[in-house]
Parts: C-alpha cells; sequence; structure tokens
C-alpha cells in the first residue's frame, strides 16, 4: 500500500511547487507596492478610464438584445475566418472532398446571415 501512495509523490511535489510559485507571482506583487509605498490612491487614480466618462446608470442595467446578437454574430464569422486559413493551406491534401465540405459550411453560414439579416439583427438605431 505504501508503494501506491509513495507513486503519487512526484505529482504532489510539483503541484505544491506549482502552488507555491502561482502564489508567489500573484502575491509579491501586492506585498512589495504595499511596502514600497505606490499605494496611493487619489480622485485621479480611482476614475473611470475605459470609456472615458463617469458610469450614468446602475451597472446591473439591462442592455438590449441586438447587442448580445451582434456579438454572437461576430463570434460564429470570426469562427468561420478561423476554419478557413487551415483548410486554405491542407486543400491540396484534402481534394474535392475537403472543398465539398467546405462550401457546404458556407452555404450554411450564408444561411444563417441572411437569416439574421432577413429578421433585422444587424439593424442598429
Amino acid at each position: 500500500m505504501a508503494s501506491v501512495a509513495f507513486g503519487y509523490l512526484p505529482i504532489l511535489l510539483f503541484l505544491g511547487i506549482a502552488l507555491a510559485l502561482s502564489g508567489t507571482f500573484v502575491f509579491l506583487p501586492m506585498l512589495v507596492s504595499r511596502l514600497a509605498g505606490t499605494n496611493q490612491p487619489s480622485a485621479a487614480k480611482l476614475a473611470e478610464y475605459e470609456c472615458g466618462f463617469p458610469a450614468f446608470e446602475d451597472s446591473r442595467a439591462q442592455f438590449d438584445v441586438r447587442f448580445y446578437l451582434v456579438a454572437i454574430l461576430f463570434i460564429v464569422f470570426d469562427l468561420e475566418a478561423a476554419f478557413l486559413f487551415p483548410w486554405a493551406v491542407s486543400l491540396k491534401f484534402t481534394g474535392w472532398t475537403g472543398w465539398i465540405a467546405m462550401m457546404g459550411f458556407l452555404a450554411e453560414l450564408a444561411l444563417g446571415l441572411a437569416y439574421a439579416w432577413k429578421k433585422g439583427a444587424l439593424e442598429w438605431e
């Protein structure tokens, strides 16, 4: 029984070292910045910087569903581009079967785009 537990020792050592290193890389910079005096919050440092203007509503305000539709469509067509590059590189090896499969994939995406366009998912006010 001890020999089975002894077999897990390298894994436990690796896990312990990984946890120690990751904890060090996370918490040591925070500790050093506190001790070095760089943590001096002011109104300018705490101001909004991502959008450039202060928040005017509750952070849990609902977004229009069209925002999500455009985001989903972007992801779909971004993935399409990600599939097109390896397909184009390996087209010599896949031959007609690969070409027909990709044309079917592109036709399906074109039908999805036409459907979204017809439903007004791309319209923005």
